[in-house]
């Protein structure tokens, strides 16, 4: 088991605490399980106090010996109820704080007012920008674990050019290449901030089952196998001459790298064909965008015109009605982390250390969908792309 190094953990409460100093507050409260891993190195139930200066404290209720375990936090303390929070705070010498930092975007309602009514005197505002501004920003430590994760795509895309066969349910192919890829170390779920963000493995659809949209923000969708999860692999058998989405994001001790190849046996109509050459064009200009560094709703629009141009504005990361207004999107922990590259965000430039999935596809309604997408890292030295399966159309 990989354990998050002490130094990791302090660098990232160092700078959350300079945003901290910037608006004004007295402490973050953090209680969020991606957030706690990426800030205490574990999730055990717990809330973990950050001051504006010194030592954070996390307080955990379950499962105290393994939080000393999985931490590298210094201070780490146990509390039966959530009453033990403001004596324990004043037992470790932390001011009664005026300002209150939480992640408003994620925190249940309930949640949120037990924690007023520990702190009634204080002021409580929205900490979770913060804390996104943090972790968009990856570290060496955090690129070599995406590295890792995209050493798991490819082995899945290895398998599936070895049991992709005629006749073969899209439920069953993705048996397959969910069974590879836990092999390989994944932890069979997907992080996603979004409320309702609910992703098992990935999305294996094929033919015109991989037009169809669902409830999910995404421009790919499938039917599913019930209306109780609508989404992703159904008992639809695998046909010649159409599109096979293998859509899947890797995981690596928390951190994911996303990927899309598409698969046909024999081949697919020249239609399909050309909107995939088009969408790896559509790639090409994301790559000599990003080098300029813009703000991250130019890279939509830049992406989006081109696609209009080329004859895909009905179609373009959905079909006419369905659409998504995005075309990329920060990956780490989870699969929705900053920089959206997507329409309307213009008040923050990429910037050396993000790391984001780029995805171009189009969707035609009763006939498939086609595409691509990759893993990002944005270096100082320039675009790095760490997903590294072969990109050409996979014909078998």
């Amino acid at each position: 088991m990989r354990i998050t190094p002490a130094s990791e953990l302090e660098n990232r409460c160092r700078r959350l605490q300079q945003y901290m100093t910037g608006e004004g507050l007295d402490a973050i409260l953090i209680v969020q399980n991606a957030d706690l891993f990426y800030f205490a190195g574990t999730i055990q139930s717990g809330i973990l106090y950050v001051p504006p200066e010194g030592e954070p404290l996390y307080m955990v209720r379950k499962d105290f010996q393994r939080a000393g375990t999985e931490s590298g936090l210094p201070r780490i303390a146990r509390i039966s109820s959530f009453k033990d929070i403001p004596s324990l705070l004043a037992d470790y010498g932390y001011p009664q704080p005026e300002r209150i930092g939480m992640e408003l975007d994620v925190l249940p309602v309930s949640l949120y007012e037990r924690y007023r009514k520990l702190f009634p005197r204080s002021e409580c505002g929205d900490a979770s920008p913060l804390i996104r501004k943090v972790r968009m920003i990856k570290s060496e430590y955090e690129i070599g674990l995406i590295r890792k994760a995209a050493d798991q795509v490819d082995k899945i895309c290895q398998r599936a050019r070895e049991v992709i066969r005629e006749g073969m349910s899209d439920l069953e192919l993705a048996a397959e290449l969910e069974f590879t890829i836990r092999k390989e170390g994944h932890q069979g779920l997907l992080r996603m901030r979004a409320f309702n963000g609910e992703l098992f493995y990935a999305h294996v659809i094929s033919g015109a089952d991989s037009a169809a949209p669902s409830y999910m923000d995404t421009p790919l969708g499938g039917m599913g196998l019930t209306p109780a999860f609508g989404q992703g692999a159904g008992h639809r058998k695998i046909g010649r001459e159409e599109p096979i989405i293998v859509d899947f994001a890797g995981c690596c001790d928390g951190y994911m790298a996303d990927q899309t190849r598409v698969f046909a046996i024999g081949g697919i109509s020249d239609r399909l064909r050309k909107g995939y050459d088009d969408m790896l064009l559509v790639q090409e200009r994301m790559v000599a965008l990003v080098l300029e560094r813009p703000v991250w709703g130019d890279i939509y629009d830049e992406c989006l015109a081109l696609a209009v141009r080329l004859g895909y504005g009905d179609y373009f990361m959905g079909y006419s009605g369905a659409q998504v207004s995005f075309i990329g999107h920060g990956i780490g922990i989870e699969i929705d982390e900053y920089p959206f590259l997507a329409r309307g965000f213009t008040d923050m430039r990429l910037e050396p250390g993000m790391v984001f999935a780029f995805e171009p596809k189009v969707v035609f309604p009763g006939e498939g969908a086609v595409g691509v997408e990759n893993t990002f890292h944005l270096s100082c030295d320039g675009l790095i792309q760490l997903t590294h399966t072969d990109q050409n159309l996979q014909i078998l």
